[in-house]
């Protein structure tokens, strides 16, 4: 059974005081026969930084797209059905994602039909259930439980439920890029190691 998250967006109203300006159920939600078991519920998107706290409150509208918005962000949660080998088997990882807009982003002949890479930084946190976090080769993969954070910095990975129970990660994706390809004036912004 798919989860179903309520979302509260606040505001301010004429006086400037704090108000809730909406309060229901997230609404931009995707599921496919392409990616079976899994579902994908957006809560917020920005389109750029810094972000407006006092605009649009339905900013997920439009096609379900992965990538968070050139210089935004996006805040979303993933729900992961435990899998089932023989059916993954069967599956086309480009056509799922194509249907996100992102079939380039897929790892041709990984290990996994749903390895890939994004240009962004993403954060996560397990809230419930575990997962496989798989890397490139098997010696990284990763056993996520209810807690457990991740910060994914545009690293080949799939995401592996071999367990029994459904888990839910919430994802803040944010775009990014490397230090090498940022502009002259963005690198000024990226703190040197």
């Amino acid at each position: 059974m798919t989860r179903s998250f309520r979302r509260v967006v606040t505001g301010h109203d004429a006086q400037g005081r704090a108000v809730v300006i909406s309060d229901g159920p997230a609404t931009q939600i995707l599921q496919s026969p392409r990616r079976p078991g899994v579902t994908l519920t957006n809560f917020w998107i920005s389109d750029g930084t810094p972000a407006e706290y006092d605009g649009p409150t339905e900013t997920c509208t439009g096609p379900f797209v992965l990538h968070p918005p050139r210089n935004g962000a996006v805040f979303r949660c993933v729900e992961f059905l435990p899998e089932d080998p023989e059916v993954l088997a069967r599956l086309d990882g480009r056509a799922a994602f194509a249907e996100m807009g992102a079939a380039e982003n897929i790892v041709e002949n990984a290990r996994h039909p749903f390895m890939h890479r994004t240009d962004s930084v993403d954060f996560a946190i397990v809230l419930s259930g575990e997962i496989m976090m798989l890397m490139d080769d098997g010696k990284d993969d990763v056993h996520l439980k209810a807690g457990d954070v991740v910060i994914q910095r545009g690293t080949n990975h799939a995401w592996s439920n071999r367990f029994s129970e459904p888990c839910v990660i919430a994802f803040v994706l944010i775009d990014g890029v490397t230090r090498r390809d940022a502009p002259p004036e963005a690198r000024r912004g990226i703190p040197r190691r």
